[in-house]
């Protein structure tokens, strides 16, 4: 005999209560109607992952309560499933911590098991994470405790499960401390934000777990945009041998839900195992999750964005209509004198490739009446940066102002390389909403074009992008002749400096040791510092390294430190 397990990878959204206890009931449902001995959805799937300081709020708490009861009571008809539950949870002894000179509750990241209705176990999340994106010592205390639970199947016999949440299957000693006490498989419940290559780190770590303890495994993964974060599901569950058993589809919802079988000496596990996808293919879909969701559950009608005839505003707009659609994106070309006939020529091409809305709105006329407006404090001195600025700040007003008009959510189009080194345009072409490739090098631009030239993967057709705008040299096009390189190092190299001293933490002169030029090293960080001040006002953007201009960058705009 078998015992029949059901992974809930779904989409749940920050604060609807309501929805996501719903959602958590429906997949109780659809999983017992599958046979299902024990359903197990992720980390905090009641208020969603992560909610940050509502975390303090007394009333979302007890909303979150509320949540849970009504999940106990959706699911007390389902004779025979187990559940496990992920949500906040407050002490049941009133003990308290002290936060800003204010007693609050003590509250755990937490999951509860539920069977019949009944609240059988409440387990505390033990390893807190603290890095990165992570936050959550700010919100939560340890738990001591291991939680091992029983889940009876339809023959009359047990299966003794080790719940861990999240952080907790990285470290010995909650895993080791749930085999101690009887366990004889370990069900492991997620928020783990996606980053290139963190699937396979994921895999890796929990094979880890598995060697050290002999216990098989399972992986129940979030999937979802959640404001800068992407979590791709690719839920998954290992063999006491660490052999992979089960791999749900990355970044989609597995509904139906995926069903893995454990014999009854919780030995082996088997189940349908997708294929893993390239870097590029997981970034386009985390970049296509990302925009679909900030924009979908945050109410927007459709998105907006300029389009210049270059690779940045390209890649934006072709991973738009993947996300959304071509009938809830709108594309503007804002020319100005400096713009090349082939920029015209093929920011239309692509716009009817893709069958987006389209318009071209010169801007000429308010660029000379800028100047006229300021020609007296600017008589006698030469045109540089700051012309070039008033004509990406010209586009940025109009396309803000077609935002306020009509609702759409702006886009911006700059990426990381230009983020980081400042090479964008407070109020203008960083003017917007969400910034879709703020942290995607501009290396990693083009080769995410030519990538989705070569798929089809939301059906919407292969060569969304003209040739010709990947091919030709990148440029701004507010002066003469402009090519990016007159201002930066060729992008291999920017893009290699930028991974090594923002990404990696690496010093200066260990990058100089690396082979690369002392001057271009010079220019690369001293430009990161500088600009510390653009980024604190750029739009939130998609993270998809593991080490982005948001959350994982916390450096001060005064400083005089160089190293």
């Amino acid at each position: 005999m078998t015992f029949k397990l059901c992974l809930a990878q779904l989409n749940f959204v920050v604060g609807d209560l309501a929805g996501n206890a719903r959602r958590v009931v429906d997949a109780a449902i659809a999983a017992h109607a599958q046979g299902a001995d024990l359903l197990v959805t992720p980390e905090l799937a009641l208020c969603g992952y992560a909610a940050e300081d509502l975390f303090l709020r007394p009333g979302f708490l007890d909303a979150c309560d509320d949540a849970l009861e009504h999940v106990a009571l959706g699911t007390a008809g389902l004779t025979g499933l187990t559940l496990v539950v992920g949500h906040p949870a407050r002490s049941l002894d009133g003990g308290t911590v002290r936060t800003r000179s204010v007693s609050v509750p003590r509250l755990y990241n937490a999951a509860t098991v539920l069977r019949h209705g009944d609240k059988l176990h409440t387990y505390a999340k033990q390893e807190l994470p603290n890095y990165q994106v992570f936050d959550e010592r700010r919100y939560f205390t340890p738990g001591q405790s291991p939680c091992v639970f029983e889940v009876p199947n339809a023959e009359g016999e047990v299966l003794r499960c080790g719940l861990l949440i999240c952080e907790d299957a990285w470290f010995d000693g909650p895993a080791e401390a749930a085999r101690q006490d009887g366990a004889q498989a370990l069900v492991v419940i997620n928020a783990s934000p996606f980053h290139t290559g963190k699937g396979s780190e994921r895999e890796d770590a929990m094979r880890q777990r598995v060697a050290a303890t002999g216990l098989p495994l399972v992986y129940a993964h979030l999937v979802g945009g959640q404001d800068e974060i992407v979590f791709e599901g690719r839920s998954f569950a290992l063999n006491a041998d660490g052999s992979v058993a089960l791999r749900a589809e990355s970044f989609k919802e597995n509904m139906p839900l995926a069903l893995v079988d454990i014999d009854e000496l919780a030995t082996q596990i088997s189940g349908p195992v997708a294929a893993e996808h390239s870097l590029e293919a997981d970034l386009w879909h985390a970049l296509v999750l990302g925009v679909r969701d900030y924009v979908g559950k945050n109410g927007f009608p459709g998105a907006l964005l300029g389009l210049s005839g270059g690779i940045d505003s390209a890649l934006v707009l072709a991973i738009a209509v993947d996300a959304l659609g071509a009938d809830k994106v709108r594309a503007v070309m804002m020319p100005s004198p400096y713009t090349a006939d082939i920029s015209w020529i093929d920011a239309r091409d692509m716009a009817a490739r893709l069958g987006v809305r389209y318009q071209e709105i010169n801007i000429a006329p308010e660029f000379e009446a800028f100047k006229a407006s300021l020609a007296t404090d600017f008589a006698g001195l030469a045109e540089d940066t700051t012309e070039e600025n008033l004509q990406a700040r010209i586009r940025g007003t109009l396309l803000m102002a077609l935002s306020n008009k009509f609702g759409s959510i702006v886009l911006t189009t700059g990426n990381k390389s230009e983020m980081a080194t400042g090479y964008c345009t407070l109020y203008g072409d960083m003017a917007g909403g969400f910034a879709v490739i703020k942290d995607v090098v501009k290396t990693m631009v083009f080769k995410l074009a030519w990538w989705r030239n070569a798929n089809d993967p939301y059906g919407t057709g292969t060569n969304p992008i003209p040739e010709r705008i990947i091919t030709r040299p990148p440029s701004a096009e507010l002066r003469p002749d402009q090519k990016d390189q007159d201002s930066l190092p060729e992008y291999e190299v920017l893009d290699a400096i930028i991974q090594r001293y923002m990404e990696n933490d690496e010093q200066p002169s260990a990058i100089v040791a690396a082979g690369y030029a002392q001057a271009d090293v010079d220019k690369v960080t001293r430009l990161i510092r500088l600009n510390e001040y653009k980024r604190r006002q750029s739009p939130v953007g998609i993270r998809v390294t593991h080490r982005s201009f948001g959350k994982d960058w916390r450096y001060p705009i005064t400083s005089k430190y160089r190293g």
